[in-house]
């Protein structure tokens, strides 16, 4: 489950297409070049050349890098929040929920590398740009519904340590460092990533939660 190739290509122009499928090329392509370029290495130019239409066509879409960027942050959220949502809905244990939960984070950042890194991991410029009111929001939100089960645990006393929030935020980060980790450093010789997210889980909450 290691990053996709990274190197960008030249490729002829395309016709006209479908709008919305044409916007989706666009958002890949970007997250390829701003994870081999850099955010301020990346440009308009090189985003089109890769999709294979001109720059004109791809102002069309997207009015500047920043609003591509700004557009894959809202996406990855968005998805993330969607999941949470109908996660925290279901008539189980919040125990099982947060295992769930987390569970599917992990999963979506294996599944989509570079969109992980650039939203949770990336300094400098990417992470500098501000967030507009509406994306920063879907971020807080899909904190709020992963900590709000947490904190239905905390609750209910089976905390070994911890309160809700600080339970919710070191289970958060053990979770993206595995993410982290095994997107930055594809070529190590990671143990099969199901299990090593499984073991990460299991290990996390049989420590922290009184059964």
């Amino acid at each position: 489950m290691g990053i996709v190739a990274t190197a960008t290509r030249k490729t002829a122009r395309k016709a006209k297409g479908d709008g919305h499928l044409r916007r989706a090329e666009i958002l890949m392509a970007a997250e390829r070049i701003f994870m081999a370029d850099g955010y301020e290495g990346a440009t308009i130019r090189k985003i089109a050349d890769d999709v294979g239409v001109s720059s004109t066509a791809l102002y069309m879409h997207f009015h500047d890098k920043a609003c591509i960027l700004h557009e894959i942050t809202e996406v990855t959220f968005r998805e993330l929040l969607a999941t949470n949502s109908e996660i925290a809905r279901r008539p189980l244990d919040p125990v099982v929920r947060v295992k769930m939960m987390l569970e599917a984070y992990m999963f979506w950042g294996f599944e989509h590398p570079n969109a992980y890194q650039l939203v949770y991991c990336q300094r400098g410029p990417v992470s500098s740009t501000p967030l507009p009111e509406g994306t920063a929001d879907l971020s807080r939100q899909c904190y709020e519904t992963f900590s709000g089960v947490v904190r239905e645990v905390a609750a209910s006393g089976r905390l070994r340590t911890g309160t809700g929030d600080s339970a919710a935020q070191a289970l958060w980060m053990a979770c993206h460092g595995v993410v982290a980790l095994a997107t930055s450093r594809p070529t190590f010789g990671w143990a099969d990533l199901s299990e090593v997210m499984q073991v990460t889980l299991d290990s996390l909450l049989y420590g922290l939660v009184i059964d």
